[in-house]
Formats: C-alpha cells, structure tokens, sequence
C-alpha cells in the first residue's frame, strides 16, 4: 500500500472547464488502503503542522502587516461535513493562531450593505489561519438556485469575489478554496442519522431537505461559480468526501503544503539572549 502523499492532495486541484462528472465523491485518489491505515496516514505530520502554524504566528509578532497567512474557504452541500473537517484539522493548532466563521443567512443589517460586508470584517490577520465555513460563495450560488437576483447581479458578484480575493492575495493572504463533495446517497445517510440518533437531533434542519429538492441546480451553480473564480492565487480544491476521514485527511495536507512552502525562519531576538539569561540568574 502506497502512502498519501502531500502532491497527491495537490492533485486534487480543479482542471477547468470543471463539472462535477469529473469527481466521484466515493473516490480516494491517492490513498487504497483501510480505514485504520486511513487514520494513521492522517496524523503522521500532525507534529510538524502544529509546529509550522506556531512559526506562522511567530512571524507575524516579528513582522507585523508584512507577515502571511492563510484562509480556507470551505463549501459544500448540507452535511457534507464542512464543521467536522475544521474541527479535526484544526485540532492540531494553537487556538490563537486561529479562527474559524460561519456565514449563514444574512442578518437585517448585513442586508443593508453589500454582501462582501459581512465577509471583509473578518479578512485573516497577519499569521493567523482562518477557515470560513461557508462564505461569500453562499451569496452567489443560493441566490442563483432560488433567483431571489438576477443574472446581471450575479455577473458583478463573480467579478466582486474575484477582486476580493486578488487583494486578499495582493496582502499575502494565501487562499485554499475547498469544496468538499459527496453523493446524495451519503446525504441521505447523513440526514437519516441526524433524524434517528438523539444525540445528532440538534444538527437536523427540515430546511435541508427542502434545499436537497434543488441538488441539480446546486450542482450546476457551484460548478459555474469553481470555473469562473478559480486563479492561481487563489485556487478550487474538489475533495472526493464520502470518506470524511480521506476529506479532512487532503485538507490536512494542503494546509500543510502551504506552510512548508513559504519557507519561514523563527525570528530574531531583540535583545541578547546572554544578558537577559544573566539577568534571570541573578533575579533569583
């Protein structure tokens, strides 16, 4: 059995024109062994992810607005286990080096503004890792399915998010774009579990099935939003997510591969080490 490497979960990166034919949500690219080699495989650089998110947070105290950090854009169809993923990846993180934000419906007062208001207030600071749990991308792809605007109005959302995310990049913010995409076969399972396990109730919303009337035209609008604001700086990732521990597992990854390529140093110290430990000694 071969391991899942950090270049295979690269692969996963969209090829344009993209549709959804192209990615089967049962499939493990790069990974063919069990679910107990699954889960170790997941964990072997756990070590080295925490310690590189430090030196990303280390840097920023040293280098203030010129340090870099990164934002994960997560998005998918109801239960396709955006919240989990976070949860198990960032797990392995300092909590002050990260934030995690849920859009959901937008309140009275966003609504009053333009719909990147809501989203602008929250642009990573410098060291931070941020992931979105749902986005700006909800603003575009759920108005089209339901036509609550016209075309023209998403035209100039897609052109709006692709400014946005150029200046994001512009700032050295590096942007990892994630849908994670499962069958509708396991969103039965998903939401069948929520209805028959007491302990799963709390995540069921009716509204879900409703929304799962339109997966068609989900399908075809998440599609045409991947294809029209996929960019270098800022690129799709379509992770095959019927396997939840194969999805977090990519996602790990290229997190990682983000931080091992901006090649950090641990800053210098201001001061001397040697008189400061000194000065320690004789405070005894």
């Amino acid at each position: 059995m071969s391991k899942f490497k950090v270049k295979d979960a690269r692969k996963l990166r969209v090829s344009t024109p993209f549709n959804f034919d192209d990615s089967d949500p049962r499939a493990t690219p790069g990974f063919d062994g069990n679910a107990k080699a699954l889960k170790k495989q997941a964990k072997r650089f756990d070590e080295e992810l925490s310690d590189l998110q430090e030196l990303l947070f280390a840097n920023a105290r040293a280098l203030g607005k010129d340090a870099p950090s990164i934002l994960v854009v997560l998005q998918g169809m109801d239960t396709s286990g955006k919240g989990g993923a976070v949860k198990s990846v960032f797990s392995v993180f300092d909590p002050q080096g990260t934030t995690t934000l849920s859009f959901g419906k937008p309140t009275d007062e966003e609504l009053e503004h333009d719909f990147l208001w809501r989203i602008r207030k929250h642009d990573p600071l410098p060291g931070q890792i941020v992931a979105f749990d749902r986005s700006h991308y909800e603003d575009v792809v759920t108005q089209r399915v339901h036509s609550w605007v016209d075309e023209a109005e998403i035209d100039r959302r897609f052109e709006a998010i692709r400014e946005y995310e150029k200046e994001l990049a512009d700032a050295n913010v590096r942007i990892l774009k994630i849908f994670l995409h499962i069958s509708k076969e396991f969103q039965t399972e998903n939401l069948l579990e929520r209805v028959e396990n007491p302990k799963k109730h709390w995540k069921y919303d009716d509204g879900d099935v409703t929304e799962r009337g339109f997966w068609h035209e989900y399908s075809q609008a998440y599609a045409d939003a991947i294809n029209r604001t996929d960019a270098d700086h800022a690129p799709w990732y379509v992770l095959p997510s019927d396997s939840k521990a194969y999805a977090r597992m990519a996602l790990k990854f290229l997190i990682l591969d983000e931080l091992r390529k901006m090649e950090l140093d641990w800053p210098e110290a201001d001061f001397d080490p040697e008189v400061e430990r000194q000065r320690i000694l004789d405070s005894e």
